[in-house]
């Protein structure tokens, strides 16, 4: 097998329910999708690494997949993460023009500027998002190198994460024999793959449905204008069955798979269906009906609470695009019916777009964070890795870290 080489791109999902390892290909004409491994997540709750050996070992299992299907080695991925820790908030930076023009040393300057705020030591930057920037009193600029002027500020979103998160998901994915490019905000990854540049322009909210954490990205004129993490999700809905219908967590995941809907107004009256019950005892015969009722009012909650950011915001009235939903949650029966009512916007649930080739398999919204994470890489292609093998880690990654997306 040959080293993958600089033409092939890895994303990596480290998620709660799922990992997933998607291979892409840079050809002249987009990206092709060569390889795909997935494989069940044992050790991660709400988007954060509880167990790193179970972890490692999903992440070799999912891996080794993605290889045999694209037939290369792979030796390194963009690492998409997650977690009710992640807190991203807006800044502002304003600094002197040097010359008579600006240069991209003058924008290096203004983002430092915006970025000179106090972070707790327990955490880090994640990422630093430019949302406009400003010459004189010309707002709404997007590129200012080679403008005049005397004066440049610069709006920036900046994204930061639990040091010790981001580290573990370094750590298990080192272990498992791979370099890390670079770690993505796993919503920032999906909108990659599910947003059209019109929506971005007109104004979107992203709600990435996963099965640990919902995440929601907004996007207005283009850029980036708030990113949150609530941390519930699909396995909240596969516990309350587990609970409701006294069976097993497995058993609960797969009967939401196969019968589940958050409207209950969806479902007959006479439908039934099998569900195994605890302890050797036999399966019984339930009512559809109780699987929506059990359903209905936890995506509702998570919808509502969604919501109740979004109008925090004080952005709901610039989303003319609506919302769009993405992740595996989403896709469940009757959702984007729900969102409709709850948002009172237009909702779709988002697929990944952009791509070739195996288009087919990772055709879903389980899919969208990882082929998102594959796009994120083919655009930015770092050269700096990321591997933790020295004994004072926790200096080494901070320093290393302070280093991302250092415009």
């Amino acid at each position: 097998m040959a080293d993958n080489s600089c033409d092939i791109v890895v994303g990596l999902d480290i998620g709660t329910t799922k990992i997933c390892a998607v291979v892409g290909e840079i050809q002249e004409d987009g990206i092709e999708i060569v390889g795909i491994g997935s494989h069940a997540s044992v050790g991660l709750r709400k988007g954060v690494v509880v167990n790193i050996e179970s972890t490692v070992n999903s992440i070799k299992k999912a891996v080794e997949e993605a290889e045999l299907m694209a037939g290369c080695e792979i030796t390194q991925a963009f690492v998409g993460i997650a977690g009710s820790h992640i807190k991203g908030f807006n800044s502002h930076g304003v600094i002197a023009i040097k010359g008579e023009e600006v240069c991209q040393e003058d924008i290096d300057r203004v983002i430092d500027a915006a970025r000179a705020v106090a972070i707790p030591l327990d955490r880090e930057v994640i990422h630093i998002l430019p949302q406009e920037y400003r010459v004189d009193d010309q707002p709404g600029i997007l590129d200012p190198v080679g403008m005049t002027g005397v004066r440049l500020e610069a709006k920036v979103h900046i994204v930061t994460g639990a040091v010790t998160a981001a580290q573990n998901l370094i750590k298990c994915a080192n272990r498992a024999g791979l370099d890390v490019a670079d770690i993505v905000l796993q919503p920032l990854a999906s909108a990659e793959a599910v947003l059209t540049q019109e929506e971005k322009d007109l104004g979107v909210a992203l709600v990435d449905f996963g099965g640990g954490t919902t995440d929601l990205a907004i996007f207005c004129d283009g850029t980036i204008k708030h990113t949150s993490v609530l941390g519930l999700g699909g396995n909240n809905s596969t516990n309350d069955i587990a609970v409701g219908l006294r069976t097993p967590m497995h058993a609960a995941e797969e009967i939401k798979i196969k019968y589940g809907t958050c409207l209950s107004s969806m479902v007959g009256r006479d439908e039934k269906i099998e569900v195994p019950s605890v302890g050797g005892r036999k399966p019984r015969l339930l009512s559809r009906q109780i699987l929506a009722e059990i359903l209905e009012p936890r995506i509702e909650e998570i919808l509502t609470l969604i919501d109740q950011e979004i109008q925090r915001t004080g952005l709901k009235s610039l989303l003319a695009s609506g919302v769009v939903l993405t992740g595996g949650s989403s896709l469940m029966p009757g959702i984007a019916e729900m969102a409709d009512q709850i948002f009172q916007l237009p909702c779709r649930v988002g697929y990944p777009r952009n791509i070739s080739g195996l288009v087919d398999v990772v055709n879903s919204p389980r899919y969208a964070t990882a082929v998102g994470l594959v796009l994120y890489g083919c655009e930015s292609k770092p050269k700096k890795k990321f591997r933790i093998r020295d004994r004072n880690i926790f200096n080494r990654v901070t320093s290393r870290m302070r280093s991302w997306f250092k415009i």
